[in-house]
């Protein structure tokens, strides 16, 4: 089964959702701006997309311009940031197993759905 980091908010994640139930993919949503992920949940998410925190930021998002964008930050620091502010976490994340990929564009989905 496929969990999705979901942010119900964001229309390419809820595509993904109806492009899953359209192709009968099972699969868990995990809401993350109503249980946002803790630290250590963000790290295993990151070892599971094999990037580092950076890949995971948001940095067209409106909050990271205003407050994170002119500041240096160590990757734990980060981390912390991505757990209190889950809307700068890209999404929707896609997990299966031991990987994990950011769903966009819905080509790159189709291809991890049917490994």
């Amino acid at each position: 089964m496929i969990k999705v980091l979901h942010n119900n908010t964001c229309s390419k994640s809820r595509a993904i959702l109806e492009h899953l139930d359209e192709n009968n993919v099972a699969f868990e949503i995990i809401d993350f701006m109503e249980q946002p992920l803790s630290e250590i949940e963000l790290k295993t998410v990151l070892k599971k997309l094999n990037t580092d925190v950076q890949g995971l930021i948001r940095k067209n998002d409106p909050l990271y311009k205003e407050k994170f964008a002119d500041k240096e930050y160590s990757d734990d620091e980060w981390i912390k940031i991505l757990s209190e502010n889950p809307s700068l976490i890209q999404r929707p994340i896609l997990i299966k197993g031991s990987v994990a990929m950011v769903g966009r564009p819905i080509e790159n989905v189709r291809f991890f759905i049917e490994k």
